[in-house]
């Protein structure tokens, strides 16, 4: 990670779990008075539409720091902003040039959206960003993920690949 990265992307010495944490903080009022005001659907969607954006406007942040330009490589150099604290234990599976794949077997993100009373959309606030991610990074590396945590699995299974 370079302290550019960090920088523009991330505010230094922050966990992303923490930072994550006082969004959620302010995207439950949203949620809850948009609720209100327009429906749970309504809600949802733009909730889900929200937090997408944003994911895609972060991963820009970090693509325009990696250090040769975006890789598989380098987006795995940036795993330690997620995983910092402990806020996602791993287990990798493969990691190649091409495919990095891995199963989260704890995920903090859901248990502290579940503790703030945001288990019914933290799948929006957190596992809606990984792909959106992806398109936001590089169109080269893609997601599939069939199960999460935060959705009732025991893990979440992320199989990226980098397209050259």
């Amino acid at each position: 990670m370079t302290k550019s990265m960090q920088s523009t992307a991330h505010p230094e010495g922050m966990s992303m779990l923490e930072k994550r944490k006082i969004e959620a903080e302010i995207l439950k009022e949203v949620y809850e008075t948009l609720k209100a005001s327009h429906g749970e659907e309504v809600a949802r969607t733009t909730i889900a539409e929200s937090v997408r954006r944003s994911a895609i406007a972060q991963a820009r942040a970090f693509a325009a720091t990696a250090p040769g330009g975006t890789s598989l490589k380098a987006f795995q150099d940036v795993m330690p902003f997620w995983t910092k604290g402990g806020a996602l234990e791993i287990e990798i599976k493969e990691q190649t040039d091409t495919t990095f794949a891995f199963n989260v077997t704890r995920c903090r993100y859901a248990e502290t959206y579940k503790a703030m009373g945001l288990g019914e959309i933290g799948h929006l606030l957190s596992c809606n960003r990984d792909g959106a991610f992806c398109e936001g990074y590089d169109p080269k590396l893609t997601l599939e993920r069939t199960q999460t945590i935060m959705q009732g699995a025991r893990h979440c299974d992320f199989r990226y690949r980098y397209e050259e």
